[in-house]
């Protein structure tokens, strides 16, 4: 069968992230499975118009604004697909109506208050107005997404069916759970994009805090993203350059080392799809500590493999870490539970089920 992912990023794309690894994964499985995949992407400065990557056949053209089109003049030179997946990101693709085959809309989560991290009232409003009534014309629309969090909201805004398949992760857990003490300083780390959604500032504000308390803390940020100078610029403005590290991008081994060092992952996120980086984290023996937000409230489970925090804010981080570190037997608690749930989101475990139902998909009827 031949199947179709319409995509803003591709893999490569330098804005890539979470999303486009764990997209790459199961199109790479359908290849696997003797399916052809397509991967229709906007381009980017120094990107080859096509290019083939573990079998998923790359097609790039267009930016904001023009990509839709160019995806749909490309598309009608194209033998027919057996499935579109129109992935939404905010906007979608609108493939359902040009598509004229079997489709199925792919969200990682619904952007909602995540319009007002970019964007000041009155855009702010009209993306999460079009957001809600595009919902609601997709409704009759078979909805795949990684969260429990994310079915609750497309339920909300009217889509009738929605199915739950949890990210897979491509760290391999630790063979064996090393022993870690809650010594000081505690060791915090966050991994992410530095961009206004994620609030990295409120982490670096949780180490002042934590400092100011009798705590000593560090803390090292892994990533990059259009909001690193002013981070850098807070982190000196509080006086935190000997608490706080600036790691740049990371490759995987490194990335891994850096989350298997840490006592703690911090997560402040407005809201995610699932919180990919909280299970990297997991299988290398470190719980995290995250806001209560859709997406991070699944990939945790409060109390038992992490804490999930009463409040957005810092002085939750804080005060909870402040209370941890005095009960050492819960901490292993979290180490160990953690590192075995991140076991059961081993790729091999994740993928055949989603695959299924996409080629389930891909043998109905015309949508």
């Amino acid at each position: 069968m031949r199947f179709l992912m319409l995509s803003w990023r591709d893999p490569n794309n330098p804005m890539g992230g979470g999303a486009e690894r764990v997209s790459k994964a199961y199109l790479a499985e359908l290849v696997r499975r003797g399916h052809e995949a397509f991967w229709f992407a906007n381009d980017f400065p120094g990107a080859k118009p096509q290019e083939t990557i573990e079998g998923i056949k790359i097609v790039r053209g267009g930016g904001h604004g023009t990509s839709v089109l160019k995806a749909i003049s490309w598309y009608r030179k194209q033998p027919r697909f057996d499935l579109v997946i129109d992935q939404h990101h905010g906007i979608p693709w609108y493939a359902p109506w040009w598509c004229k085959t079997a489709s199925v809309a792919y969200i990682h989560e619904v952007l909602g208050p995540i319009w007002k991290s970019f964007h000041y009232w009155p855009v702010s409003a009209v993306g999460q107005a079009q957001e809600r009534w595009t919902h609601w014309f997709y409704r009759k629309i078979p909805f795949w997404t990684p969260s429990e969090s994310t079915k609750k909201c497309l339920l909300a805004e009217g889509v009738r069916e929605v199915v739950v398949f949890p990210n897979g992760t491509d760290a391999t857990p630790l063979v064996e759970l090393e022993e870690k003490r809650l010594t000081r300083p505690l060791r915090l780390v966050t991994v992410c994009r530095l961009a206004p959604n994620k609030r990295v500032d409120h982490a670096i504000n949780a180490v002042k805090l934590l400092n100011a308390q009798g705590v000593d803390a560090r803390l090292t940020i892994v990533g990059t993203g259009e909001v690193e100078t002013q981070l850098k610029q807070l982190v000196q403005e509080l006086g935190l350059t000997d608490k706080v590290t600036f790691t740049g991008p990371l490759k995987e081994a490194q990335k891994d080392a850096a989350l298997r060092q840490a006592h703690f992952l911090i997560h402040t996120s407005v809201r995610e799809g699932w919180g990919l980086n909280i299970i990297e984290a997991n299988a290398m023996g470190t719980p995290a500590i995250v806001y209560p937000v859709g997406g991070l409230v699944d990939s945790t489970v409060n109390d038992v493999t992490g804490i999930v925090l009463p409040a957005e804010q810092p002085e939750a981080v804080a005060a909870s870490l402040a209370a941890i570190v005095g009960t050492p037997a819960r901490y292993d608690s979290y180490r160990t539970q953690a590192w075995e749930r991140s076991k059961t989101f081993a790729w091999n475990q994740v993928l055949p089920p989603a695959c299924d139902w996409l080629e389930a998909q891909a043998r109905s009827k015309v949508r």
